[in-house]
């Protein structure tokens, strides 16, 4: 098994999570950052009045995002935002 799912109740789209992890009885951590960022808010974005533009700002603004985001974490998965949503999900691991 490669992967492992772990359920985080009560979990909201402006918090901030970080688990440490011990695989079998090797003593080798690993550190997972949830980090959310600004996807659907009234900002700057707002003077793109048509869908096709707005989408693509919000990319962008989420490229930068994780183009400027600690060297030290590297990116392991985005996580499709809720209809409405306010914020995107991004999944990171510290590296090394």
């Amino acid at each position: 098994m490669k992967d492992l799912c772990v359920p985080v109740s009560g979990f909201r789209e402006e918090d901030v999570a970080e688990v440490q992890l011990t695989v079998g009885e090797r003593k080798i951590m690993y550190n997972f950052r949830v980090e959310s960022f600004p996807w659907d808010i009234e900002d700057e974005l707002s003077v793109f009045t048509d869908d096709v533009s707005r989408s693509l700002a919000r990319i962008e603004r989420l490229k930068n995002a994780i183009r400027n985001y600690d060297k030290d974490w590297e990116l392991l998965q985005i996580f499709t935002p809720a209809e409405n949503a306010k914020h995107i999900q991004v999944l990171y691991r510290k590296k090394g």
